[in-house]
Parts: C-alpha cells; sequence; structure tokens
C-alpha cells in the first residue's frame, strides 16, 4: 500500500558547495480564511425586512389570542417599534424555547424577542443584549390542594414538580429539587393541564406566564417564594459574532427604556413589575 506525504507548497534552492546539494524548504498550505458573515444589519436594511423570532404561547409577552388570532404582548409591541426605528417592515416567525437556540444561529430570524432568559446554556451559543426584564421563579397548584401549601412544601417526598421543557426552570428545578420528583412536560401535553389531572402537585414557572394562568382560571393559586430563589435576567438574543448588529439591538433597549416605551409596553400587559430598573 502506498503512502504519499502531506500536500505542501514547496521552494527548491540549489546549493554548490563542491557537491551539488538541493534544499527543499517546505511550508504546509494554509487555509484560506473564512470570509466574514455579512451582518444581520446590512441584510435587514437590504432586505427592508426585520424578521423576529417569537413563542407565541408566551402570555403577556408574545401570545397569540385564541379567540381570534391576533399577536398581543409586550415583545409585539416592542418588536413593531424596534422594526419602525429601523425604517423596515416586521415578520414575526413562531419559535419555542426548545429551538430558539437554532433558530436564531441557523438564520431563521434575525433576532428572537420574546423575553429570553439569559442562561449559560444559552449563553454559550447566543449572544444577548442588556436585560430589560428579570423574573424568579413562581409555583403553580391548585386552590384544593392538601399538599402544597407554601414553598416549603414543594420540595418534598412524594411530591411531583413540572417543568416546560426548554425553559430555564428545567435545569434550575433539576439542579434544586433533593426529594421531590421532576416531571418535564413536552407538548402536546400542558403544565396547567397535568396540574389539572392530578398528575403533577405543583408547577413551576415564571411571572409573566403566571399572570396568564391567574388571569384566567380560579382553580389554580400562586406560590411566590419567601426569598429570592432564582432570579434571571430576559434579553434579546442575536446570532454571536455579529458586534454591529449586537451593538444596534442594545442601542433599541437603552432607548426603550429612557424614552419610556418599555415602561408604557410593560404596564399595558401587566408585567411593570419585573422592568429592569
Amino acid at each position: 500500500m502506498s503512502t504519499h506525504p502531506p500536500h505542501h507548497h514547496c521552494s527548491i534552492a540549489a546549493l554548490a558547495t563542491g557537491l551539488a546539494a538541493v534544499v527543499l524548504l517546505c511550508a504546509p498550505v494554509k487555509q484560506a480564511a473564512a470570509a466574514p458573515q455579512e451582518s444581520v444589519l446590512a441584510r435587514i436594511r437590504a432586505n427592508n425586512e426585520l424578521r423576529v423570532c417569537i413563542w407565541p404561547d408566551y402570555y403577556g409577552v408574545t401570545f397569540r389570542n385564541p379567540r381570534n388570532g391576533q399577536l398581543v404582548g409586550i415583545d409585539i409591541d416592542l418588536s413593531a417599534e424596534l422594526a419602525k426605528d429601523l425604517g423596515v417592515t416586521l415578520t414575526h416567525v413562531e419559535s419555542s424555547f426548545p429551538s430558539v437556540i437554532d433558530d436564531v444561529t441557523a438564520g431563521r430570524c434575525d433576532i428572537a424577542m420574546f423575553a429570553v432568559g439569559v442562561t449559560q446554556q444559552r449563553r454559550e451559543r447566543l449572544a444577548f443584549s442588556a436585560p430589560y426584564l428579570q423574573s424568579d421563579i413562581y409555583a403553580i397548584t391548585t386552590r384544593s390542594s392538601r399538599v402544597i401549601k407554601r414553598w416549603e412544601d414543594i420540595d418534598r417526598t412524594g411530591v411531583v414538580v413540572a417543568v416546560q421543557a426548554g425553559t430555564f426552570m428545567e435545569p434550575v428545578m433539576r439542579e434544586r429539587l433533593s426529594r421531590a420528583t421532576l416531571q418535564v412536560i413536552r407538548p402536546p401535553a400542558t403544565r396547567e393541564a397535568e396540574l389539572e389531572a392530578g398528575r403533577v402537585d405543583v408547577f413551576m414557572t415564571d411571572y409573566p406566564y403566571s399572570r396568564k394562568l391567574l388571569d384566567n382560571a380560579d382553580w389554580m393559586r400562586l406560590v411566590a417564594p419567601p426569598t429570592p430563589f432564582h432570579v434571571l435576567p430576559y434579553a434579546y438574543a442575536v446570532r454571536p459574532g455579529d458586534a454591529p448588529w449586537l451593538a444596534r439591538v442594545d442601542d433599541f433597549v437603552a432607548a426603550i427604556r429612557r424614552d419610556g416605551r418599555l415602561q408604557t409596553a410593560a404596564r399595558r400587559h401587566g408585567l411593570s413589575d419585573i422592568v429592569v430598573r
């Protein structure tokens, strides 16, 4: 079997010192540097379109009203403001917490605007703007529950605690629970249905989603932690390595905090309590 040395770019110099000698001066061929990717900001301007990833089941943030199909929420309002500031049209792209990393990095949208929690896992794959909201973790149980009366009842032997797959509550509760059983809920199942059916005793959520439940179901009860449990900043997510686009998004966040648009949108959707001051 013949073997071949790796390909090299070589120059040959002949030296005469009584005896003819040939010296091969060889250097490996360098790979051509990858062309830098065009900034998303340039593409947005060229196409006159801003594509924003949303999760249409996020009450108060990016929620599709089942009665009329209309999208409402703080980030529906603020994505419209960003498009207006850029002078381009707005397109919403459906995403979710399990798929947001792939959706953004693969370029299916230019930015994720649905109160994305800034977790270490997501930081490794996405770039985040300055935060604009923050939320702790809250528990939801039934009003009639004999198992969960207060926060301290959650991590007890025999208690089944549900979390939505892909949310930041999943890794946090996996780490923090020592006695209770964790159940990860994946669509089409929902945390609310599992709780109502009695298959779980309690589920963990954040402030915006808890508003949906308490506004729409009088059989559920909120259990708040007595002290901060795991407060997480929420921000907008973009593809990493694109400094011009991230800088423009940060400018937008600074502007809406300064000029009152953030507070106005938060007030409209019941989220004033979690605005980053």
